[in-house]
């Protein structure tokens, strides 16, 4: 069996992340498909290293495109694993309860990147307080269905 690497605290986070899918699969997100007031999916990508994948709970708004997120890492200086998985390969799952789609991620720019920002903040404000902790630009992601 191969050895990952990053030590204990990214051992202890693949297992906090695999019980928060394990919950929220089994009740339908009624357990782990909210945080803050906000809702929580499921995103599955392709792991850029590995190949294999990996599923994190992410907060979401429905829009009429998709479904949109902010890659915000809570505001740390580098990007979360999986938005960087999803530049390496756009093509993704979500779950939303019981439902999966699949779907393709764009980054949002301009315009519709502004209109994205406001719809997830009208739900967390804490989004522009990460902006206030990191030099980075928070992507702003649509996930469109196939």
């Amino acid at each position: 069996m191969a050895k990952r690497s990053g030590g204990i605290g990214k051992s202890m986070a693949h297992g906090v992340m695999g019980a928060w899918a394990w919950f929220y699969r089994r009740s339908g997100g009624k357990i782990g498909g909210r945080m803050g007031g906000a809702p929580l999916l499921l995103l599955t990508t392709t792991g850029r290293k590995s190949g294999q994948p990996w599923t994190v709970p992410v907060m979401f708004q429905p829009t009429d495109d998709g479904w949109v997120v902010i890659a915000s890492n809570g505001g740390a200086p580098k990007h979360p694993s999986w938005w960087l998985n999803l530049v390496s390969n756009p093509e993704a799952r979500i779950e939303i309860g019981r439902e999966a789609h699949q779907v393709t991620a764009t980054e949002a720019a301009g315009e519709q990147r502004e209109r994205l920002w406001r719809i997830m903040t009208s739900v967390n404000s804490g989004f522009d307080g990460y902006t206030k902790k990191t030099t980075r630009i928070l992507p702003v992601v649509l996930l469109r269905p196939h």
